[in-house]
């Protein structure tokens, strides 16, 4: 019996809501719609490079944007040293897209150019490879250093991505576009790696 008690209860409340409500109802709301909108314009952003720690061998380290081999040559063959550094990026890319990795001179060559041939059994560049993660994308570049000439590779990126570019160059021990094992000649070498995040 409590319960029909209740119920009662319940009901004679709800009949006096019904009692008072009618004065409400007669009132009328005023509505406005006010839209707001807003456009995130498509921006794919590449930070300042660091070093990837413990993960470089015979490398310098990183001055600005620019990376120097500690020993170029091994001193009692001349031929090239084994060389990987491990370089990173914060980056950025609202929209799908493309990454882009570029070698200058297809190789690490002398930076003064040489009117002839180096000496016969010599390497006149060195090659690499740079690999490059960046959301899906694994990819890599071969810079084979078998002619001078810019070298790249292109890697389309579906979904917008965040995060980091990691960077990964290698020379291999006695790396030349010669021989394996070659000697080189004395000299200044470069190359210059680009990265572009740019649409497709």
């Amino acid at each position: 019996m409590p319960r029909g008690l209740r119920l009662e209860t319940v009901l004679v409340v709800g009949g006096l809501l019904a009692w008072a409500s009618p004065a409400f109802a007669q009132s009328t709301v005023a509505t406005k719609t006010l839209p707001v909108t807003g456009n995130a314009p498509p921006v794919c952003a590449v930070g300042t490079p660091r070093l990837a720690a413990g993960n470089q061998i015979n490398f310098r380290g990183l001055s600005g944007n620019t990376l120097q081999i500690d020993q170029m040559i091994d001193p009692t063959t001349l031929a090239v040293a084994a060389a990987s550094v491990d370089v990173k990026f914060d980056a950025v890319c609202n929209y799908p897209h493309r990454l882009r990795l570029e070698s200058q001179n297809n190789g690490l060559w002398p930076t003064l150019q040489r009117t002839q041939a180096p000496a016969p059994g010599f390497g006149s560049a060195v090659p690499y490879r740079a690999t490059v993660m960046w959301g899906v994308v694994n990819g890599v570049l071969n810079a084979d250093a078998v002619a001078r000439r810019v070298n790249d590779q292109l890697f389309n990126v579906d979904l917008p991505t965040a995060g980091e570019i990691d960077l990964k160059l290698n020379i291999a021990p006695g790396a030349s576009n010669a021989r394996d094992n070659a000697p080189l000649p004395a000299g200044d070498y470069a190359d210059t790696m680009r990265i572009f995040v740019e649409p497709r």
